[in-house]
């Protein structure tokens, strides 16, 4: 007959508790986010520059088909996201990536400026606010 109260498993317990306490009380970063990797929030850029984009627990596709977890980029230009569900419009101030890039080079004027990440499924429906990210950068 096996012991519960043997010194071994009441140290599995013990290192079992800890691990759960310590996965639990860390700051994990969510399944899925976007980002604007390149350039920094705040950087001062000379026009073109390059804008270099990432995405977490989500596939880069092209657009067309509407496929689960999937989508492309977009860079809208002094804009914030677009709400869940709703199509990004084809403007000179939203950049489609239609074809899957994840970077691109920006040529804009001299000022300052925000920059919106928003990523979109195949038939460009925004996935909202989750999905975005913004920074500003000035451009000498």
């Amino acid at each position: 007959m096996t012991c519960f109260t043997s010194r071994a498993f009441r140290h599995s317990v013990a290192a079992a508790s800890l691990a759960w306490l310590a996965a639990c009380s860390s700051m994990s970063p969510p399944a899925q986010s976007v980002a604007i990797v390149e350039p920094a929030d705040g950087a001062t850029v000379s026009s073109p520059f390059k804008v270099r984009f990432g995405v977490r627990g989500m596939a880069v596709a092209p657009a067309g088909e509407v496929l689960a977890a999937s989508g492309h980029h977009h860079l809208l230009i002094n804009l914030d996201a677009v709400p869940a569900g709703e199509s990004v419009p084809f403007t000179d101030r939203h950049m489609h990536f239609g074809k899957g890039q994840t970077e691109t080079e920006v040529t804009l004027p001299p000022g300052s400026y925000k920059l919106t990440a928003q990523f979109a499924n195949g038939a460009h429906q925004s996935y909202g606010k989750p999905m975005s990210q913004t920074i500003a950068v000035t451009v000498r």
